[in-house]
């Protein structure tokens, strides 16, 4: 076992904490909480992305069963929400027993943190990098990247380019997406990066600082410009950005183990298991 393997096998508990922490405050700033015991329904207050059930925080009592679990589901159903779960593993380990008795299916995600003063290196010669004000001309394009990378998966070049780029960021800004992160852009929740070329964005990502910790989430690269290290470049300037601002935890989930190592290449280390759990089939 390498000293990687035992960091992720055994993770620090305070860190553990701190993470819990921050995943359940992340969607208290655009949901409620609905309570059932040992978890925690987030339901979004408005437009936007649906949110999802986790293990409540600081919950002491027993740990959740299949019947919890599908309560929950319940809930869900008649609210018209996506039967999802998310949590870590590390922390609630007993909880994928009660999931998947409830018939979900759980798909793991590596869960990789940076030094506490450590910054995550760029990759030499890739494109220029830029925070996006909440006005910023090119919102609605940087924010329909990510879109595009993960409607075609993996690390390999795609055909997916700049026509396909135009398109969807029209439906960026006319379904109030755009509306919506220029709002959490301009509160302080949300911080976007995007790398341009010509003045196209070519990747981009967010972090959302909740006080010293933040998360590094939905970096994404138009598919035909990958492989050119943007990822890396735009996930540095996000870092750089958060060091800058007093945030001493940075960490972030991968799709899988090939994106894991590319972070890993940038400083991130193995730490736990971020777990998603939805009904077979789902996307």
């Amino acid at each position: 076992m390498t000293s990687d393997d035992l960091a992720a096998a055994v993770p620090d508990t305070d860190l553990l904490e701190e993470i819990e922490r921050y995943y359940d405050a992340v969607p208290r700033s655009a949901a409620r909480v609905e309570d059932f015991g040992p978890l925690s329904l987030f339901v979004r207050e408005g437009a936007g992305w649906p949110y999802y059930a986790r293990p409540a925080l600081g919950h002491q009592g027993p740990a959740a069963t299949a019947e919890d679990v599908r309560r929950v589901l319940e809930r869900q159903r008649e609210l018209g929400l996506p039967e999802a779960f998310e949590w870590v593993a590390e922390h609630d380990p007993l909880l994928r027993a009660a999931v998947e008795e409830a018939g979900l299916t759980v798909h793991e995600h590596p869960l990789l943190v940076l030094g506490p003063r450590q910054e995550a290196p760029g990759a030499p010669g890739a494109a220029p990098v830029r925070v996006l004000a909440a006005d910023d001309p090119a919102l609605a394009h940087a924010l329909a990247v990510p879109h595009l990378a993960f409607d075609e998966p993996g690390t390999g070049v795609g055909g997916t380019g700049a026509s396909e780029l135009a398109a969807r960021a029209r439906v960026v800004a006319s379904d109030g997406t755009a509306e919506r992160v220029a709002e959490r852009i301009a509160s302080g929740h949300t911080v976007l990066a995007a790398a341009f070329e010509d003045g196209t964005p070519l990747c981009a990502g967010q972090h959302n600082p909740v006080g010293p910790v933040t998360e590094v989430a939905g970096v994404g690269t138009l598919p035909s410009a990958r492989r050119r290290g943007l990822g890396l470049a735009v996930t540095a300037a996000l870092v750089a950005h958060a060091r800058a601002h007093g945030v001493r935890t940075v960490f972030l989930s991968a799709a899988d183990e090939d994106v894991a190592r590319i972070y890993r290449r940038a400083g991130f280390r193995p730490f736990a298991t971020a777990l998603i759990a939805e009904p077979a089939g789902a996307n």
